[in-house]
């Protein structure tokens, strides 16, 4: 269905609260699925009957018709019961930002001139989960193509502040619990950025590791698809699934995808080191957020390590503008040549400064990717991941704005993996991410010391985590 999106309670039950199934980790669960233990039927109904209650709020979803996902469900479940081979997400419902093509079913990358807009053809990741045994339940609100405009949707903490930007829908409904799994993407900062504000994890892959054939193309030098979930083990089932390699998406390459769950799911050989990066334009940061990652610092002790970034490195915000904004001016030519005034303000902006970069100055800020990583490497010869500030501070109170990106752009534009994980809280009781990267191509190792410092947390005392 279309329309307000949503379908209303299927069953009429009057729910106080989440059905227990939805408290399940998305691993667990996917254990019973294939076991019998949980029918997908049975999970998929609560995910409806709980994004009824709190879509009203939060309003997450672009697309959601329920009678499709019970469908899916049902035919998932005859699969298994028939005794056939069943994939690895079977059962598990997915949401997908609405930048991702789904045959049949409206993709507006969440612009008014693309309403009413129906692809013929699954995006490559659409059809990944397809093939997975997942559901896919619907799509998730996106900013205005991807870029700063904010949306409808609502941080589920608060609903007075934003839930940061551009994959709001993705991260919302995976932090209100109306899904385990969510895929989104990232030029700048749109999936670190909401995660964090949300108080969830987010994966961000190295570049190129996940194909982005058939969805919304804003700049092909940055753009970066990934996951939402609320835990490490869970996003790294997910992403292991979207990992491949498409001729049509040049910059993928004919490689054996990386076992990210077996991996996460491994104890390190040794204790992991953290470096512990203030990077450029740390001034921007809350003192709260600055405090609270030297406190968590402080409580890890001697395995971390401060590790100052070159001067160079204040150079790459304004080099990763000048891509970006460059590469939509070009990608984006057709929208503001169909409907300029249709767009935002915000997007016609970045559209406008864009065609102002001088070729010279957009080649060269092409570089900048190689010096950077050259940079970083000495660092994670000394480390297993960098430590370093997910957003400036919990999300805004503010619903014109999406948030500041400007801690998560640096490790967009070098291409580097990164995870956002909520182990921190504001003084207002809103969710703070703490954000851990690592060497561009060792996603898996990056997730399994992602995993180990969420355990690692749990371990500490209270006075120890609170010093």
């Amino acid at each position: 269905m279309a329309g307000d999106a949503v379908q209303k309670n299927r069953t009429g039950r009057d729910r106080s609260g989440p059905d227990p199934l939805l408290s399940l980790g998305a691993v667990e669960l996917r254990d019973r699925l294939a076991r019998g233990a949980v029918r997908a039927v049975e999970y998929a109904e609560a995910c409806l009957n709980w994004i009824a209650t709190r879509e009203p709020e939060v309003q997450a979803w672009a697309y959601l018709d329920g009678d499709d996902v019970m469908a899916q469900a049902q035919r998932l479940d005859k699969l298994r019961a028939s005794g056939a081979a069943i994939g690895p997400l079977h059962g598990l419902p997915v949401a997908l930002k609405d930048i991702i093509d789904t045959a049949r079913i409206p993709t507006e990358n969440g612009a008014a001139l693309d309403k009413g807009r129906v692809p013929h053809e699954d995006a490559f990741v659409t059809a990944r989960l397809r093939a997975a045994g997942a559901i896919i339940m619907g799509k998730t609100v996106t900013t205005e193509l991807a870029f700063l405009h904010p949306s409808k949707t609502r941080n589920p903490h608060d609903p007075a502040h934003t839930p940061g930007g551009s994959s709001s829908g993705s991260a919302a409904a995976v932090a209100a619990g109306m899904v385990p799994l969510a895929v989104g993407t990232q030029t700048g900062g749109s999936i670190i950025r909401p995660a964090a504000f949300c108080g969830i994890t987010g994966f961000k892959p190295s570049f190129g590791m996940v194909p982005r054939t058939g969805m919304l193309i804003q700049s092909p030098s940055l753009d970066t698809p990934g996951v939402f979930a609320r835990t490490t083990e869970d996003a790294a089932m997910l992403a292991e699934v979207l990992y491949g390699h498409d001729p049509a998406d040049s910059a993928t390459q004919p490689a054996a995808a990386p076992r990210l769950l077996a991996v996460a799911q491994t104890a390190p050989p040794v204790t992991p080191t953290l470096a512990v990066v203030m990077p450029p334009h740390a001034d921007q940061a809350d003192p709260e957020a600055r405090e609270a990652l030297e406190e968590l610092a402080e409580a890890l002790g001697e395995i971390c390590f401060p590790a100052p970034l070159p001067s160079i490195f204040a150079e790459a915000a304004a080099a990763r503008e000048r891509i970006n904004f460059a590469e939509m001016a070009k990608n984006f030519y057709h929208y503001e040549n169909r409907g300029r005034d249709s767009l935002s303000a915000e997007t016609r902006e970045a559209i406008d400064k864009g065609k102002q970069v001088l070729a010279r100055d957009y080649i060269s800020a092409l570089d900048y990717p190689k010096v950077l990583n050259a940079a970083l490497a000495e660092i994670f010869e000394r480390c297993d991941a960098i430590l370093t500030l997910a957003a400036p501070g919990a999300a805004p109170a503010d619903l014109t704005t999406t948030g500041n990106a400007i801690f998560n752009g640096l490790w967009t534009l070098c291409g580097t993996p990164a995870v956002t994980l909520p182990l921190l809280s504001a003084s207002n009781g809103m969710p703070m991410g703490v954000q851990l990267v690592a060497r561009r191509g060792d996603d898996a190792r990056l997730l399994r010391t992602a995993r180990w410092l969420e355990s690692h947390i749990l371990t500490l005392s209270p006075e120890e985590t609170a010093q």
